[in-house]
């Protein structure tokens, strides 16, 4: 009996310790970027193009779906369309300098954070991913 709860306690310690060692391990990859910069586990998203956005960001990652989603209704159901919560307007702003896109690259805007996410975007599956002036570019290219 008393080697039996030995082996218990034994066992208890050693996955206490592997635990503790594990955890402050990945508290400390989690809190440095390359650069030495404290950032946590966060998507890597290219500055805007912009000044400042329609709303907060903590505002806007909780709630941007729930906005273009009633931007929606009221175009389509409506016919009424204004730009401060648009689709357009979002990707006109926070398209890459380098791709012209918000989700072409796994850099890019919108992939950035549903990839972090794992969350499947399908807006695209219909709407451009890339500023207006761009694709009217790249279809008159030859």
């Amino acid at each position: 009996m008393l080697r039996r709860t030995w082996f218990s306690f034994v066992r208890l310690c050693l996955a206490l310790t592997v635990g503790l060692v594990l955890g402050a391990g990945l508290t400390a990859v989690a809190q440095t970027s390359p650069a030495g910069a404290s950032q946590g586990l966060q998507p890597m998203i290219e500055k805007a193009r912009g000044g400042q956005c329609v709303e907060e960001p903590a505002f806007m990652r909780r709630n941007h779906m729930k906005l273009l989603i009633h931007q929606r209704d009221d175009t389509l159901r409506g016919g009424i369309r204004t730009g401060k919560h648009s689709l357009k307007a979002c990707i006109t702003c926070h398209a890459s300098q380098t791709s012209q896109s918000v989700n072409a690259e796994p850099g890019n805007f919108c992939q950035s954070c549903h990839s972090y996410a794992a969350v499947k975007i399908d807006c695209f599956q219909c709407h451009a991913n890339q500023p207006a002036g761009i694709v009217a570019q790249q279809q008159v290219k030859p």
